[in-house]
């Protein structure tokens, strides 16, 4: 089977879900993944559940905390290197997942944690059986020209701006 390019972009909510559902597909038929979570620190909720299906899908966090209101420090972007570095020789290796998520990945190039051309790179690297999930919003042209599926979250309406309800438990974290 070849592996494809999928990308989970846009300003609304569910990339990260979106990108952990397909996990949870791939896991249900042998498929062994793996999830690089790109500028997150906090421990979601959704780890819980992957915590208990670690026997086909391991994660690792290459980031702090949130990015959206605060300029990016050292840390974050030693953090991001890491994890560009961890993908890369993954891939060099010829990888022994059949998925590899790279969540909030395009966030990490928006912050310039990550270049353009070290996510080229990576995309050049991808054994051919790997599928590959990007998430993230911001998506750049050129790793959208490069992918087979792209789908952009459209945010037409959330109860966050119209309600003022802030994030809950289970829901968006």
């Amino acid at each position: 089977m070849t592996g494809q390019i999928h990308i989970y972009t846009g300003e609304g909510k569910g990339k990260t879900t979106a990108a952990i559902g397909l996990a949870i597909r791939a896991y249900g038929t042998g498929m062994k993944i793996y999830i690089a979570q790109f500028v997150k620190g906090m421990e979601y909720n959704e780890l819980k559940v992957l915590e208990k299906l670690k026997d086909g899908i391991e994660y690792e966090m290459f980031g702090k905390a949130c990015l959206l209101d605060r300029k990016p420090s050292d840390e974050d972007i030693q953090l991001a290197k890491n994890g560009y570095n961890k993908i890369k020789e993954l891939f060099k290796s010829g990888c022994k997942y059949d998925m590899v998520i790279l969540d909030e990945f395009n966030i990490a190039i928006h912050f310039n944690l990550i270049t353009i051309e070290e996510a080229l790179s990576l995309i050049e690297l991808k054994p051919k059986n790997v599928e590959l999930i990007i998430t993230g919003r911001n998506a750049p042209f050129e790793l959208v020209k490069c992918a087979d599926l792209v789908t952009e979250m459209l945010n037409i309406k959330h109860y966050y701006a119209s309600k003022k309800i802030e994030a809950r438990k289970g829901i968006e974290f």
